[in-house]
């Protein structure tokens, strides 16, 4: 049962609230470069990451993005953020869907020239923020050694974040992570109800 707080008690109870949140802010260290992850089941792990590539670019910052799936077509979202192209690097440079592509040989070279690129970007500390689109699909096929990638996470700036995306994050990456973010499904329109996917919404 919701219990009506008065105008007074409601007035103590944010003062109290404010006060802990300021003791928390004190005690709190000074920034640090975040590795973030993105995985599960669910819409919308690319799409979150990309709202921190705008805000990063709104604070001026150089954002580099490697997509290491898509690129067999032209993503909706590279045609908007090349009006940032001052600031931001982006390279789309997987050959598809790996049900579309059925050549693991090619997929697995795609995915390690993405990672050149990325590796780069990710050891530039001109950088502030790489996000590394579907790079978890990449290691969960074992496209990529993960390894080198973890040891290369580790090398990163100090103030520089890395964003993974993609289902079925590795467990040493969700360890190493700073912050880890699992999508779940719900419901889908394609599965639940045999609709297309829609352009402004899933390309």
């Amino acid at each position: 049962m919701n219990i009506q707080l008065t105008d007074s008690e409601y007035k103590q109870k944010m003062q109290r609230r404010k006060e802990i949140q300021d003791q928390r802010l004190a005690n709190m260290k000074d920034e640090k470069g975040l590795i973030v992850v993105h995985t599960g089941n669910g819409k919308g792990k690319t799409t979150a990451a990309l709202g921190m590539v705008i805000r990063s670019l709104g604070h001026g910052y150089k954002v580099a993005i490697v997509q290491f799936i898509k690129g067999a077509w032209q993503p909706a979202e590279k045609g908007i953020l090349e009006k940032w192209s001052h600031q931001l690097e982006f390279y789309a440079m997987g050959e598809g869907f790996t049900w579309e592509t059925q050549d693991r040989e090619k997929d697995i070279l795609m995915a390690n020239k993405a990672w050149e690129k990325a590796k780069d970007f990710i050891l530039n500390p001109e950088y502030k923020l790489v996000l590394l689109d579907e790079i978890n699909i990449a290691l969960k096929l074992d496209y990529l050694n993960l390894n080198e990638v973890l040891e290369t996470l580790a090398q990163k700036s100090n103030d520089s974040h890395v964003i993974l995306t993609g289902r079925g994050a590795k467990p040493e990456l969700i360890e190493m992570a700073d912050l880890v973010t699992e999508m779940k499904l719900i419901k889908h329109p394609f599965k639940e109800q045999g609709i297309k996917a829609q352009a402004g919404i899933e390309f």
